[in-house]
C-alpha cells in the first residue's frame, strides 16, 4: 500500500495548531479542518493563562500566524467531516465546507463590510455580552483574517456588496464538498463548557449578574465587551464583591458529571487574581469543596492568591443564589467548616463551569469510526493516550480528557510523534518550499527605522502610557514611522508591518512589546516576507521588564519604557544584515533514563529509522514502573513493561547502556558529544548524537514525619500497593487511614 504524506488535523484550537505546526515542520502536508470561521479555539477567548499570568493572545497569536503563513499548512474553515474511507496511511476524507458568503480568495480583511453592515446580532465570541454585525470576523486577531456573513440574520440589503472594493461579497455562495487524500488524522476538537441552566437554584440566565467563567474571561479581556474593565452586566458598575462557585458541572453525579474537569480550581484562582489586578477595589471570594492544584507551581499560585492578593477561599458547597430585584445584588448562604451558617451579599457571582465533550463528538466518532468513552470523550488505548480505537486516528487535547493548555500542547506534540512514526517513509513527499522576495540591499544607506509599540491588551497599556511613549519615539533620530497596536503579534499587524516597510522604505525595525523568547521568530519571519534581512530588527521587552515589574508605578514605568525603546532604536541603527549557514547534524539520539518514558521515546525514534542510545543508571530498564502493579483503571503495568522491554531489546537501532553514568556533555544543537562510563566496569565511551531527551523520572519522597521508619504500620503508597497485592496480608487489614500531601 502506498502511504500518503499528508495529515488532517480536525480542530484548530491550541492543541490542533501545535500538532499541525509540528507535523508541517517535520515534512508533512497538513490540513487544519476547523468548524468555525477561524482557528484559535477557546484559548483565543481567554484573557490570561495560569500559572504565569501570561497574556493568552500573546502566546497564541504567534502560533496562529505561524500556522497561517506556513507553506505546508492549509487551513479549511467552516468545515465538517462527512465520510472516511481507506486504511491507515491511505485515507480518503470527505468534508462539507459551509458557505462563507465572502470570497476567501478576494477578501483582504479590511473590515469595511462589517463597519457598514446595519444588522446586529449576538456576539458568540464574547459569550453574548455584546453584539456584532452580520458581516464580521470572529475576533481581531483571527487567522485566517477573513470576514463572513451570518445569513440567518442578514437582510440582504446590499450595502456590504456596494462598499467592498475587493468585490468579495457573494450572496449566492453555496456549501461545497471537498475530498482530501491523507495518511493519518489527529482529533483536536476540544470541548464545550458546561451549560449551567440546569442548576436552576443558581439563577443563571435569570439573574443578570450570575455569569459563567468563560463569560468572565471575556469581561477581563482587553478585546472583550468592557475593554478589560471589570464591570457587571446589569448596570456597568464595578462589582466590589465577587463570589466564585466551584465545580458547576464537575464532580456532580446528580447532573451526570461525576468526573473532575481538571482546570477549574486553577482558572478560578487566576480569574480572581486578574480581576484584583484590573480593579484593585474588587474583593473575590472562592467557594470550593477542595483545591486540586496538581501542576508544577500550581500550589504556589494558590498560596500567592491567598497571601498576596487577599483572596478568600471558603470550603463550602453553595446550594442556591438569591437576588435582590432592586439592586441585582446576590445573596449566598453557606456553612463554614465549623458548622456556622452564614449569609453574605455579593455584587456578582461567577460559576466555574466544567468541561464537557464537544457536541460534535458523536457525529465525528460515527463518521470516522472511533469509540467514545462513557463520558462522551474520545476513548484511548490503555498505555497510549494519543491512540484512538481506530488505527491511523490519533487524539490530543481536551477531547482525549479534560486537561489544561500546557498538557494539551504536550499531548499535541505526542500525537504528532505518533503520526511521524506511521508515515515516516513518506516524509517530505508532498511539501513545498517557501519562496521569499529578493532581499532589500541596505548597505550604504542611512537607517530608516520603523517602531511598532504594543498595548498587549492591557498587559502593557494598563500600566505604561503607550500614547506618550509613541509621541516620544516619533521625534527620535532616524525614526521615519511609528505606531501602536492593541496586539502587535496578531496576523493583521504582521500584514501592516510588511505594508509599512514597503510604504516608508524602512530598513530597520524595532518592536516594543513582550518577550523575544516567544515572539522573536514571528517578527523575523515578517521581515523576511517583506524583503528585509531578519537581523535588521531589535525587540525590547516593555512588558516583563517594565509594566509587570512596575505595576504600581505607572509614571516611572512609562519613563522606563521610553528609555528601553530609545535604547533599542540606538542599537538597531548599527545592525547589519547577517546570513545563516546550514550545518550538518548527527542523525542520532541520546535518551537519558530507561523508564517507560525513555523506552517509549527510544522505540519511536528507532522505528522512524534513527540510531538511538538509551542510558540508564540502574542495572535494569523500567525505572519506577518496576515497582508498580496496576493502573487506576486496572491495567497490568508489569505486562506492558515486559512487552516494552522486549521491543526495546529486539530493536537493532537502539543501543542500551544500563548501569551507566554520564561524565560529560559537550557540543551544540545537532552535534553533541557525551562521555559515559560503566559504573561497574569503569569503561568509558564517547557517543556522537544530534539531540538529547531527558527522561530521568522521579523518586518517591521518603517521609521523616508520621513515625515512618520507626513504626512498621506506617507505609508509603508504593508499599501499600504491594501489601494490597499480597493476598494474605491484605486480608488482615481492617482499618486504614490515608494521609495526603506528605512531603
Amino acid at each position: 500500500m502506498e502511504k500518503i504524506g499528508a495529515v488532517a488535523v480536525i480542530g484548530g484550537g491550541i492543541a490542533g495548531v501545535q500538532a499541525a505546526t509540528d507535523l508541517a515542520e517535520a515534512g508533512y502536508k497538513v490540513y487544519i479542518i476547523e468548524s468555525s470561521s477561524s482557528i484559535g479555539g477557546v484559548m483565543a477567548q481567554l484573557d490570561k493563562t495560569f500559572p504565569t499570568n501570561d497574556c493568552s493572545m500573546c502566546i497564541l497569536s504567534p502560533k496562529l500566524v505561524q500556522a497561517g503563513r506556513h507553506s505546508n499548512i492549509s487551513i479549511i474553515t467552516l468545515a465538517q467531516v462527512q465520510k472516511l474511507e481507506g486504511n491507515p496511511g491511505d485515507f480518503d476524507l470527505t468534508l462539507l465546507k459551509k458557505a462563507r458568503y465572502i470570497d476567501e480568495d478576494k477578501c483582504n480583511g479590511c473590515g469595511i463590510c462589517g463597519q457598514e453592515c446595519p444588522v446586529e446580532a449576538i456576539d458568540f465570541f464574547n459569550e453574548g455580552l455584546s453584539l456584532k454585525n452580520a458581516a464580521s470576523v470572529s475576533f481581531p486577531q483571527a487567522v485566517p483574517l477573513l470576514f463572513s456573513i451570518n445569513r440567518e440574520i442578514c437582510i440582504g440589503c446590499g450595502i456590504c456588496e456596494a462598499v467592498c472594493k475587493a468585490h468579495a461579497i457573494n450572496y449566492a455562495d453555496t456549501d461545497e464538498e471537498l475530498k482530501l487524500k491523507i495518511g493519518a488524522i489527529i482529533l483536536a476538537i476540544g470541548f464545550d463548557e458546561f451549560e449551567p441552566e440546569s442548576y436552576t437554584l443558581y439563577g443563571y440566565k435569570r439573574f443578570p449578574n450570575v455569569i459563567t467563567s468563560i463569560e468572565f474571561e471575556r469581561i477581563l479581556s482587553a478585546s472583550g465587551p468592557y475593554t478589560g474593565h471589570v464591570l457587571r452586566p446589569s448596570d456597568g458598575e464595578i462589582p466590589e464583591k465577587i463570589a466564585f462557585i466551584q465545580c458547576v458541572g464537575s464532580r456532580d453525579c446528580v447532573h451526570g458529571k461525576s468526573y473532575c474537569s481538571a482546570v477549574c480550581c486553577m482558572y478560578t484562582a487566576k480569574e480572581a487574581v486578574i480581576a484584583k489586578e484590573h480593579q484593585h477595589e474588587v474583593n473575590p471570594t472562592i467557594f470550593t469543596m477542595d483545591i486540586r492544584a496538581v501542576g508544577k507551581d500550581f500550589d504556589k499560585y494558590i498560596d500567592r492568591a491567598q497571601n498576596e492578593y487577599g483572596i478568600r477561599f471558603i470550603r463550602s458547597r453553595i446550594a442556591a443564589v438569591e437576588e435582590d430585584p432592586d439592586t441585582h445584588n446576590l445573596s449566598l448562604t453557606y456553612e463554614t467548616i465549623t458548622g456556622e451558617i452564614c449569609t453574605e451579599e455579593f455584587h456578582m457571582v461567577v460559576l466555574a463551569v466544567g468541561i464537557n465533550p464537544p457536541k460534535s463528538a458523536k457525529h465525528v466518532s460515527q463518521v470516522l469510526g472511533f469509540e467514545l468513552n462513557k463520558y462522551g470523550f474520545c476513548k484511548t488505548l490503555p498505555f497510549s493516550l494519543e491512540e484512538t480505537t481506530k488505527p491511523g486516528i490519533f487524539v490530543c487535547g481536551a477531547f482525549a480528557a479534560p486537561k489544561d493548555i500546557p498538557e494539551s500542547v504536550v499531548q499535541a506534540s505526542a500525537a504528532a510523534g505518533n503520526v511521524n512514526l506511521l508515515l515516516s517513509s513518506v516524509k517530505g513527499s508532498l511539501i513545498t518550499k517557501k519562496v521569499y522576495p529578493e532581499e532589500i540591499k541596505v548597505e550604504g544607506t542611512s537607517p530608516r527605522i520603523g517602531v511598532f509599540i504594543c498595548h498587549c491588551g492591557i498587559n502593557i497599556a494598563g500600566v505604561v502610557d503607550v500614547p506618550a511613549v509613541l509621541d516620544f519615539v516619533e521625534d527620535l533620530p532616524n525614526v521615519v514611522y511609528a505606531e501602536r497596536n492593541l496586539y502587535t503579534c496578531s496576523a493583521d499587524t504582521q500584514t501592516k508591518i510588511k505594508e509599512k516597510i514597503q510604504e516608508h522604505n524602512l530598513n530597520r525595525v524595532v518592536i516594543a512589546s513582550c518577550t523575544p523568547r516567544t515572539h522573536e521568530p514571528l517578527f523575523q519571519e515578517t521581515l523576511r516576507e517583506a524583503g528585509l534581512n531578519p537581523y535588521l530588527y531589535q525587540m525590547t521587552n516593555i512588558r516583563d521588564q517594565c509594566s509587570w515589574v512596575h505595576i504600581k508605578e505607572p509614571k516611572a514605568a512609562t519613563e522606563k519604557a521610553k528609555d528601553l525603546v530609545e535604547m533599542a532604536i540606538k542599537r538597531v541603527r548599527y545592525h547589519e544584515p547577517l546570513q545563516e549557514l546550514a550545518l550538518q547534524i548527527t542523525p542520532k539520539a541520546l535518551i537519558i533514563g530507561g523508564g517507560v518514558s525513555g523506552m517509549t521515546a527510544a522505540l519511536n525514534l528507532a522505528q522512524q529509522g534513527y540510531q538511538t542510545y538509551l542510558i540508564e543508571q540502574e542495572n535494569q530498564l523500567g525505572g519506577f514502573s518496576n515497582q508498580l502493579i496496576m493502573t487506576l483503571e486496572g491495567e497490568n503495568i508489569q505486562e506492558h513493561l515486559s512487552s516494552l522491554k522486549t521491543a526495546i531489546q529486539n530493536e537493532p537501532l537502539i543501543e542500551i547502556f544500563t548501569d551507566t553514568s554520564i561524565l560529560e556533555v559537550s557540543g551544540y544543537l545537532g552535534n553533541f558529544k557525551t562521555k559515559i562510563i560503566g559504573k561497574s566496569s569503569q569503561k568509558k565511551k564517547v557517543l556522537d548524537h544530534g539531540i538529547i531527551i531527558t527522561a530521568t523520572g522521579a523518586k518517591e519522597y521518603i517521609p521523616t514525619e508520621f513515625s515512618y521508619g520507626t513504626d512498621s504500620r506506617v507505609v508509603t503508597q508504593r508499599e501499600m500497593e504491594k501489601l494490597l497485592h499480597a493476598t494474605e496480608k491484605a486480608k488482615n487489614l481492617k482499618i486504614i487511614a490515608m494521609v495526603q500531601c506528605v512531603g
